[in-house]
């Protein structure tokens, strides 16, 4: 990847067009229950999956390339284009000084989550392996500068790993993975045994798992629908805390110390305040490196505390954060940045501007980590640029 302007966005999103899954999915088998747009009565359209309604009702997300941010498509003919056709988006990263791009979904789940609530394994793997191949083959096909990411099957294990096993034998470089299962399917609590070999296959590709806000169901209630998407807006980057949490105290970090997270959307605010608190929380509730029974169970210690496990596996990822207060707490070595195209929430059309903001009174050797060079060696990307000699 040619590094022009130092700059490498670790969560932006495609939007998934209408034939995707038309296309690729065979009508004699699946029938009307094929991933699709449908009229609605109002004249506006919407996704639906064997008889759910996706993307909350939307036909996209697609703010930050609207006239008005906070106004929505209806139809697909408002789409803009920049979110949907490689080569439009490339325009916009150029104007946005961004040299590459790790790709999530829209429609398939800002977190991949939306296949996983189908009950029919054969369809949910269908839908996911259709997605995975387009975007190799439209995205990443198109230019290097596209980072793809697979989505997956949520259970049972074993098809979630031949899964990551196939979709990074075609190109992904990273996995997309819904944080919180348990909400989608009657499935184990995460930090559950049965749930080794996913991690396991994403040590031994070398592959980060990337856990992306805003996948949960639970959004706080509020009685007018502009309200409760301020709130959700609101809350989407603290939503995830559980995640951390979960995957620190649960011990998969511990169990699998090669096992790198992405948590995509996350901001960094919140994050040093959080770790305190549950530093405190770790100490105070006796979970030391020494074994500790509880009910009469011993329990096995914790060779790292949270923050020695944070600073060896995890990454937050920031795109509107003043950067220099949290460096020096998480490590610049797990900071990473993004624009957030095409979501409401993104920098766009002021991605320059909140850098220089975000960034001021940062050593140029950390604002380096930040901005490309933790991405690079996360997705095992090789980089050139005029002062850079090639690396990976």
């Amino acid at each position: 990847m040619q590094l022009k302007n130092g700059f490498i966005s670790v969560d932006d999103h495609v939007q998934e067009p209408p034939d995707l899954w038309t296309a690729r999915l065979s009508k004699r088998q699946w029938g009307e229950r094929i991933p699709r747009l449908e009229h609605t009565a109002d004249g506006s359209e919407r996704w639906v999956v064997d008889g759910q309604v996706l993307l909350e009702g939307r036909v996209a997300r697609a703010g930050a390339f609207m006239a008005d941010i906070n106004g929505e498509p209806t139809r697909w003919d408002e789409v803009p284009p920049a979110a949907y056709v490689p080569a439009e988006r490339l325009k916009v990263m150029d104007a946005a000084g961004v040299d590459g791009s790790a790709l999530f979904p829209t429609v398939a789940g800002l977190a991949g989550e939306a296949f996983g609530r189908l009950q029919d394994p054969e369809l949910e793997l269908a839908c996911v392996r259709a997605y995975n191949d387009w975007l190799i083959e439209e995205w990443s096909g198109a230019s290097e500068r596209f980072i793809p990411q697979c989505i997956v099957p949520v259970w049972p294990p074993a098809a979630t790993v031949a899964e990551i096993r196939r979709a990074v034998g075609m190109g992904h470089r990273g996995v997309v993975f819904p944080g919180v299962p348990m909400e989608l399917r009657d499935v184990p609590y995460l930090g559950e045994a049965e749930w080794d070999p996913v991690w396991t296959i994403c040590e031994e590709l070398d592959v980060p798992l990337c856990l992306h806000a805003g996948g949960s169901q639970q959004v706080p209630y509020a009685p007018s629908p502009p309200l409760a998407e301020a709130l959700a807006g609101v809350m989407t980057a603290v939503n995830s805390s559980t995640l951390v949490t979960l995957f620190l105290f649960s011990r998969v970090a511990l169990r699998h110390e090669r096992l790198r997270l992405v948590f995509a959307e996350s901001a960094l605010s919140w994050g040093m305040i959080h770790l305190e608190w549950t530093s405190h929380q770790f100490e105070g509730d006796g979970l030391s490196h020494e074994p500790w029974t509880y009910a009469g169970v011993e329990h096995a210690g914790y060779e790292l505390t949270p923050i020695e496990m944070f600073r060896r596996q995890c990454y937050f990822n920031g795109w509107y954060d003043q950067v220099t207060p949290f460096a020096n707490y998480f490590g610049a070595d797990h900071i990473l940045w993004s624009t957030n195209f095409p979501l409401a929430t993104s920098t766009w059309p002021h991605t320059q501007e909140t850098i220089s903001r975000c960034f001021h009174g940062l050593s140029i050797e950390a604002r380096e980590q930040v901005l490309w060079r933790s991405a690079a060696r996360l997705y095992k990307l090789a980089i050139s640029g005029p002062d850079q000699e090639a690396e990976s």
